[in-house]
């Protein structure tokens, strides 16, 4: 697996931050019958809850706030991933269908509380960090307009940043060509909720996107 590690700075500000990585060879394409299910049934369940915001409230999801609060980052406007999909779920907008992949990864996230930055490798030059932004960095989000990235917990390697807890980059982005993918799940409360959830996306992935070769570690 390719080498990742987590900067200083950001484990000084955030200790118990960990990252549980998973990589595999995919087969990248439409959302399958079963996945589409899957994602449906996710759906059905958060409608149907007595108190659908009290999810807002678990435990994966204020740490994630507090880890962006101790890195200088107001959570309340740059939100983790896994807190975004909640809130439209919430509101009833429904999970995303972008192709397979992407839909597994939103899924265990939605599931796990937990934010997943999902990278094709073929775009990925050298080792990984994740590290805070720096002053008057910035990338082109996925859908989205340039994302400032300062103070926000990111991913950067040889070319720069290309990935974050709120909104992964276009130059890395997992597309229909994609052949392999890079997935990290961002834990700022520990490492303790990170192999159930790496499981959990080994076997959808090989499940619905005919994942092969399936490497994964926890680097705390």
């Amino acid at each position: 697996m390719i080498e990742i590690g987590i900067n200083a700075e950001l484990k000084a500000k955030c200790g118990k931050a960990a990252l549980g990585c998973v990589e595999a060879v995919v087969a990248t394409g439409a959302t399958p019958p079963g996945l589409d299910e899957a994602l449906r049934s996710c759906e059905e369940k958060t409608a149907k809850l007595p108190e659908p915001r009290a999810v807002l409230e678990s435990s994966a999801i204020l740490a994630t706030r507090a880890g962006y609060k101790a890195l200088g980052k107001d959570p309340a406007r740059y939100r983790g991933s896994a807190e975004a999909l909640l809130r439209r779920l919430i509101a009833g907008k429904g999970m995303p269908r972008i192709n397979n992949v992407v839909d597994v990864i939103n899924l265990v996230s939605v599931e796990s509380r937990l934010p997943i930055g999902l990278y094709d490798m073929a775009h990925v030059e050298g080792a990984i960090e994740f590290r805070p932004g720096r002053a008057g960095e910035t990338y082109k989000g996925i859908g989205k307009y340039d994302l400032n990235l300062e103070g926000l917990p990111l991913f950067a390697d040889a070319k720069g940043p290309h990935g974050s807890a709120t909104s992964d980059s276009e130059r890395t982005m997992v597309t229909d060509a994609t052949t392999r993918v890079l997935a990290i799940i961002i834990s700022f409360g520990g490492a303790s909720a990170l192999a159930s959830a790496m499981k959990r996306m080994k076997e959808m992935l090989e499940t619905f996107c005919g994942a092969k070769d399936v490497d994964f570690k926890i680097v705390s």
